[in-house]
């Protein structure tokens, strides 16, 4: 397990309508979203991976579709600097993940239907009325990357 990230087993709530579950509460984790998207990921795709110097993540994998996420530790302060973890999340394995500022991560869609994810950030993308530059570091956009999605 990688300081800091928090992975949560999400529990649907399921009845003859369908299912329901929790993905933010207030009372919950400390974690403090202040924007969210709804992301569709095509079969055999990957996302990242990629960065943020400030913000964190708060992903949330329920299907439809399989995800394999990969997390690598690069936080000179961390008692896990260095560790990488990946986990498989969605449908199968309904989860939250909260990544912190300085862990690399992305993830693959390894679903034949393609896959959804939700993020609750706790950053504006681009800051207020997009305007500042983008808080990533694109590793994926990197030759010598040394973080790979297989």
């Amino acid at each position: 397990m990688i300081e800091g990230v928090v992975i949560k087993k999400l529990k649907k709530y399921e009845d003859e309508r369908g299912w329901l579950t929790e993905i933010f509460r207030q009372d919950e984790d400390g974690f403090s979203p202040i924007m969210s998207y709804v992301s569709l990921t095509k079969p055999g795709i990957i996302r990242g991976p990629h960065e943020h110097v400030k913000q964190s993540d708060r992903f949330v994998f329920v299907g439809p579709g399989d995800f394999e996420l990969y997390l690598w530790d690069r936080r000179e302060n961390s008692k896990t600097k260095d560790e990488n973890m990946k986990i498989e999340a969605g449908t199968s394995n309904p989860a939250l993940v909260i990544v912190p500022p300085g862990v690399v991560h992305g993830y693959k869609c390894v679903s034949r239907e393609g896959g959804m994810s939700i993020n609750l950030p706790d950053k504006l993308y681009k800051g207020e009325n997009k305007k500042e530059e983008v808080d990533e570091i694109r590793w994926e956009d990197r030759e010598d990357s040394p973080y790979k999605i297989g």
